[in-house]
């Protein structure tokens, strides 16, 4: 199972280069980055941990590089993701986002089926990486 959220969810994961000349296009149009973390990729799930700040100043694509791998090392079974804002409109608007890191396995998410009055069907999806507790959903071993 591999979770296709954001733009180039169904592309192979990028490497730094790639990742570098993304950074670099937002850069350009003048879109400041953060990036973020989770265990948890419930499709609903929109509001992922922070790491640090917005990066509204930076403006070299191998220091926004330098938050991303340091992200990576702190959190490598966790998804990591890239966020571009644009404020043009005057307020904050995701103009691109995409994951830039995976876990080595993701488990998937089941869909669970729950029958109701007049013969009404409801679907709720649960991944199942929440079978464990946040911090331990992704340890290796």
């Amino acid at each position: 199972m591999r979770v296709t959220q954001g733009t180039f969810s169904y592309l192979p994961d990028f490497t730094d280069a790639e990742i570098s000349k993304q950074i670099e296009y937002c850069l350009d149009n003048e879109w400041p980055l953060s990036v973020e973390f989770t265990d948890d990729p419930h499709p609903r799930n929109v509001y992922w941990e922070m790491w640090g700040l917005p990066m509204f100043d930076l403006k070299d694509p191998a220091g926004v590089l330098q938050e991303v791998n340091a992200c990576r090392e702190a959190y490598p079974q966790h998804y990591v993701r890239l966020n571009a804002y644009d404020a043009r409109l005057g307020r904050q608007t995701i103009a691109l986002s995409f994951i830039v890191q995976r876990p080595s396995e993701e488990p998937g998410f089941n869909l669970e089926r729950q029958e109701s009055d007049d013969r009404r069907l409801r679907y709720t999806t649960r991944a199942y990486a929440t079978d464990k507790p946040a911090g331990q959903r992704y340890q290796e071993g």
